[in-house]
């Protein structure tokens, strides 16, 4: 897809792979650094979004072996349910992608980047609000649709995905952050991986940058997935994030 990476462009992708681990081992937002700076090196939008969900898949294991005494159901739908959503979501997902002209994904991804961006930033609202006791949990088949609704959402775009999960966890009884957090990687790893088959099959991936941001993203994952299960508040780095989006969101629509 590139003739070719030069050193600067390298380094420029592994730091980019490495931030995007980190960002989504806390919560999420890595997109936000991995899919301009894919797009910046000459790579077209649909084929830089693939590309972009395929580098994260290593970094999401990683998070999840990290994670992987703390992963557990809690909520209204048993763990094999949950992980049958995600993989139905992940090809729906992908299938959208790829049937997507790529004029129509460009002119949606600052939109994407947007909501993306206002979910992650209203976040500790909509997980106060679901801890509100007058709301209830849902019942199985509407945690179902909301979960399927949400892997298909992560399936095409992965950006602001890992929030977006947390808060449809939330919804349905999750309050053990750490736990929520080792499900969310587990889901997102996922329907990621079939995702990426999905592109595969589409020939819309691009090795050449996939390969090198993966296996910075691999470290990324695992060094700060280790040191998150320690730290209680992490509102600093949530505001670097929404600040990324935002700036992210601002210049694609500029440009």
């Amino acid at each position: 897809m590139v003739e070719g990476i030069g050193l600067v462009e390298l380094v420029v992708i592994v730091a980019a792979g490495f931030l995007c681990g980190a960002l989504n081992a806390i919560a999420g937002g890595g997109t936000f650094v991995t899919l301009p700076v894919l797009i910046w090196i000459g790579i077209p939008p649909v084929v830089a979004n693939a590309t972009a969900t395929t580098m994260a898949v290593p970094g999401y294991i990683a998070s999840v072996w990290a994670y992987r005494r703390d992963i557990r159901a809690e909520g209204a739908l048993r763990l094999g349910t949950i992980i049958m959503m995600a993989a139905l979501g992940g090809v729906f997902g992908a299938v959208l992608l790829i049937v997507t002209s790529p004029d129509a994904f460009l002119a949606l991804v600052p939109w994407l980047l947007l909501t993306a961006t206002l979910l992650f930033a209203f976040a500790p609202r909509l997980q106060r609000l679901t801890e509100d006791a007058s709301i209830g949990i849902p019942s199985t088949g509407m945690a179902a649709i909301l979960l399927l609704l949400v892997t298909t959402y992560g399936g095409y775009f992965n950006g602001g995905l890992g929030i977006i999960m947390l808060a449809a966890l939330a919804l349905q009884g999750y309050r053990n952050i750490h736990g929520m957090n080792g499900l969310k990687n587990l889901l997102a790893s996922i329907l990621s991986t079939l995702s990426v088959v999905t592109f595969m099959t589409a020939d819309l991936i691009a090795w050449e940058a996939a390969i090198p941001m993966a296996l910075a993203n691999i470290c990324g994952a695992y060094v700060t997935s280790r040191l998150v299960r320690r730290m209680t508040r992490i509102n600093i780095l949530r505001g670097v994030i929404i600040a990324i989006g935002a700036v992210m969101t601002v210049v694609f629509f500029i440009v």
